[in-house]
């Protein structure tokens, strides 16, 4: 092998693992407390201001970052959340997905994948989503895929960041049951 093949091939092997990794990076963690925000958001093609220091006043908060409405993934965790819609509300708890996209996109989002059950927000110049340290690590014009279960305190109570959208429903419906258990 020459030099410049092994330079290639770990170059290569760097941005794999960089790709792999983007989320653990930066995150809020629990016992922080969290941004409070105010965003357009849309709820069964609806448009409301979403206010997340008024939405606590009923119960825990989980805050989705997702990256993009309607490609595969982020359509695969809406629906995921649309189905435990229920489950959440029994806890007392709201769901809200945010993005970058714009309001009439979303609109059309929580429509579809979301199926009307919960609501999401426009964050179009990214402030509550540097604000959550949600950014994908190679584009802040994105948001990663983090979730964050936050409590009537404005606090962090449980951070869930991966790039697959599989278990950020049920991770964090389990923190919201241990939260409640907490606080009986």
């Amino acid at each position: 092998m020459t030099q410049k093949h092994i330079t290639w091939q770990a170059i290569i092997s760097l941005m794999m693992a960089l790709c792999l990794t983007p989320v653990a990076m930066a995150q809020l963690k629990p016992g922080a407390t969290a941004p409070a925000f105010n965003a357009p958001a849309a709820l069964a093609g609806n448009t409301f201001t979403f206010s997340l220091v008024e939405t606590l006043k009923t119960g825990p908060v989980v805050v989705y970052f997702y990256p993009k409405a309607f490609t595969s993934g982020c359509s695969i965790e809406a629906n995921l959340f649309a189905q435990a819609t229920e489950d959440f509300q029994a806890l007392g708890a709201t769901v809200i997905g945010v993005s970058g996209d714009d309001i009439e996109t979303l609109k059309k989002f929580s429509l579809g994948p979301c199926g009307g059950k919960f609501a999401v927000a426009a964050d179009l110049d990214r402030t509550t989503m540097k604000a959550y340290q949600a950014t994908l690590f190679f584009s802040s014009e994105m948001a990663s895929r983090i979730s964050y279960v936050v409590t009537p305190d404005l606090k962090i109570f449980f951070t869930h960041a991966s790039l697959s959208p599989d278990q950020h429903v049920s991770s964090t419906l389990a923190a919201v049951k241990r939260w409640r258990e907490q606080t009986k």
